[in-house]
């Protein structure tokens, strides 16, 4: 059971640096019944303690010597439920000293209540922290409700030794709190959701946790997420994604869609079963990237064949920019991203775009100079050179353009489109497609009709 030690402090003997505290035995002689100065335990509306007067009545500094007496406050720093009118009117047959004094004392040896009391009188058989789950509520309030307790106060609560038990942390407590309706109140009595939130992910889907109230003085109750056993396991690390996908699979408890992308940075597919780091969310567990075991220095050095028979596999943790930190080709002493040969095959690779070249290139100067130094340089606006040395370019160069436009852009200017395809001048050749919607794409953007149109745009 999850239970609050009584926190009755005792504020109640005077406060401040010249007060006195009042002492009980002292006085035995002069009080035959505690009511005669708590007449708030037996009559409703009248004050707990007495007033600093009534003490003066003795201590007026001739009979007695001068205190200076503060009562404390009627309501103490506690989250006990309890009201002596309530008690009295259903146990009139108990005293004062049925709870505060214990068994074969002198009489004003009082004390804080006595819990083995309370628990005997309710019918409660067990040890204060040992109750069932049911019992907590009827003499504690939740948390929420228990407004003078301090996060001090709440730090000290005692662990019932149900928490000690193995498995608790994993999965048991969840059990135990889902099995009130809809949370189990041994669970409110001590706890807030903001305690659950310190690992739970998923606390907008778990009813119980939602069913807590919000408090952030519940989080001055230390906790730690600790992974699951099966974490450690040293295989754990290349089957954790099937594991995942498994129907009993629980990883949304502690882990986030972020979680995931730490590692999976290239497939952000992966995790889009997880829900998203946000308020009213858990941290959750905070992943740390390493490399797999199997990355050791040689196989730094000798990663290629392998980079080149499973790119989907590298691709799991990533992307063409952690390559491109050692595999470019102003980098000193490292080697070439592309493999041996490549330069005789790259025309083919950039046009079926395999890989973006003007993620390392910057095809208006990298691919021009070479080209220039080649000797493939267009001798006129569409002559042959450049575009593979290919007299006939010019034919099926609408095909190209309209396939990798920007590819285009890396030498041309859009003079030189007009030269040839200018409704205002040149040869009038129509730049447009089959199939080709005037209509539509006039009202999605007529800036770009007026470079060949001017204002004289057709519809049609």
């Amino acid at each position: 059971m999850i239970a609050a030690l009584l926190l009755l402090l005792v504020q109640a003997q005077g406060v401040g640096p010249d007060s006195v505290r009042f002492d009980h035995a002292k006085h035995a002689k002069l009080f035959p019944s505690c009511v005669g100065c708590h007449t708030g335990a037996a009559r409703a509306g009248a004050p707990l303690y007495p007033d600093s007067a009534a003490c003066a009545a003795c201590h007026d500094g001739t009979v007695e010597r001068r205190v200076h007496y503060v009562p404390p406050p009627d309501s103490l720093r506690t989250n006990l439920r309890f009201s002596h009118l309530a008690h009295q009117a259903r146990a009139p047959q108990a005293q004062c000293v049925t709870c505060h004094q214990e068994a074969d004392t002198d009489w004003m040896a009082v004390r804080l209540p006595v819990v083995r009391r309370c628990l005997d009188c309710h019918g409660i058989r067990t040890a204060h922290l040992e109750a069932p789950d049911t019992a907590c509520a009827t003499c504690h309030y939740p948390l929420a409700s228990a407004t003078r307790l301090t996060r001090s106060d709440i730090a000290g609560f005692p662990e019932p030794p149900s928490h000690r038990t193995q498995g608790f942390a994993d999965g048991a407590h969840g059990r135990l709190a889902e099995a009130g309706a809809p949370v189990a109140a041994s669970c409110a009595t001590c706890h807030s959701r903001n305690f659950c939130l310190e690992c739970h992910v998923d606390a907008p889907e778990r009813p119980a946790i939602q069913a807590l109230a919000e408090d952030p003085r519940g989080a001055a109750i230390a906790v730690t997420l600790h992974a699951p056993g099966s974490h450690a396991d040293p295989d754990f690390l290349r089957v954790h994604g099937a594991a995942s996908r498994l129907p009993a699979a629980t990883c949304a408890t502690c882990h986030t869609r972020q979680s995931c992308l730490t590692c999976h940075v290239a497939t952000p597919a992966v995790a889009q079963a997880l829900p998203a780091a946000g308020p009213g969310r858990g941290t959750g567990a905070i992943v740390t990237r390493r490399p797999p075991p199997w990355h050791t220095a040689a196989f730094t050095r000798h990663h290629a064949p392998t980079a080149a028979t499973a790119a989907q596999t590298c691709a799991g943790c990533h992307t063409r920019s952690d390559c491109l930190e050692c595999h470019r080709p102003d980098a000193a002493g490292a080697g070439a991203y592309h493999p041996a040969g490549f330069l005789a095959q790259h025309p083919a690779a950039a046009y079926a775009r395999e890989s973006s070249c003007n993620t390392c290139h910057n095809p208006g100067q990298f691919c021009v100079s070479c080209h220039k130094s080649a000797g493939l340089v267009a001798s006129g606006t569409l002559g042959a050179g450049y575009h593979d040395a290919n007299r006939f370019f010019l034919l099926g160069h609408g095909v190209a353009a309209r396939q990798s436009l920007e590819t285009c852009t890396s030498c041309h200017v859009e003079r030189d489109c007009l030269t040839c395809h200018s409704a205002l001048g040149g040869r009038r050749f129509d730049p447009h497609g089959p199939g080709f919607d005037a209509a539509r794409l006039l009202k999605k953007n007529p800036e770009v009709c007026t470079a060949c149109h001017g204002t004289a745009i057709p519809t049609q």
